[in-house]
């Protein structure tokens, strides 16, 4: 892989991977092929039983700075259209597994399209937030006006998406599309204990957790406590369900299988 780094085990710790965006040149700007091979990897690491949690992370001056704009200035809408990035951008939906976007720096355009694409941000306390698409007539097409929408609400998405302008880490915090700031020195051994701690809980309740609360945003109430009650009587069917609630009787810690 020529665009992306990846650490298996990650601080020699069989569950977690670490996959770090790698075009320092651009600030990890997002072609093409860097997508594809972030998907790539993705989808290997989502088939590895062993993998329980996924940090993506870039550099400390930029998660990723927006889409690679050399590679679009010229596009016309037929370009646009048969160009696959959008495609493998759809498939990040596909990863069961939890993946932990930690921000250092610049997460720009598609660059905080792809954090949010991730469940859960933690940023550290340097790092900047926004849609600028704007700035160069255009909007955002990877989830920009959606998915911002969803975490931070529609005023505030349309201040973003409409002025272009950057917000810092805390105001992202306190909005709704961070879930925690730490200071950018140590952002990485955080987003580390906090991958531990996930991948210590149950993988089969963890990734019917995941799916549960994605759909949240795709249906009525009523639906998603439909689909919420199916889930939570799947995790009865897994033998880590069993071991969860023996150890919790025993008074000792459980050892789950992903089973």
């Amino acid at each position: 892989m020529e665009n992306i780094l990846l650490e298996f085990p990650y601080n020699n710790h069989k569950h977690i991977a670490l996959v770090r965006l790698n075009r320092p040149k651009v600030l990890n700007a997002l072609s093409t092929d860097l997508m594809k091979e972030l998907v790539d990897c993705f989808l290997s690491l989502d088939q590895n039983p062993e993998v329980r949690v996924i940090i993506l992370t870039g550099s400390d001056r930029a998660f990723a700075a927006g889409a690679d704009i050399a590679q679009l200035m010229e596009a016309t809408p037929v370009d646009q259209i048969n160009d696959q990035r959008f495609r493998t951008w759809e498939m990040l939906r596909l990863i069961t597994k939890p993946v932990i976007a930690a921000v250092n720096g610049f997460a720009l355009g598609g660059g905080c399209e792809l954090a949010m694409s991730c469940d859960l941000i933690i940023a550290g306390d340097e790092a900047k937030f926004s849609q600028p698409e704007i700035k160069i007539g255009t909007i955002p097409g990877a989830g920009g006006t959606q998915r911002l929408t969803r975490a931070i609400g529609k005023s505030k998405a349309m201040m973003m998406v409409l002025t272009g302008d950057m917000i810092d880490a805390k105001t992202a915090c306190d909005w709704g599309l961070v879930a925690k700031v730490v200071p950018a020195m140590t952002l990485l051994q955080e987003t580390f204990e906090l991958a531990k701690t996930i991948s210590d809980r149950a993988p089969v309740a963890i990734r019917l957790a995941k799916e549960a609360v994605n759909k949240s945003f795709e249906m009525s109430l009523k639906d998603g406590m439909d689909f919420e009650r199916r889930n939570f009587y799947l995790t009865f069917a897994s033998a880590d369900q069993k071991e969860g609630m023996k150890a919790f009787m025993e008074k000792r810690n459980p050892e789950y299988k992903g089973n």
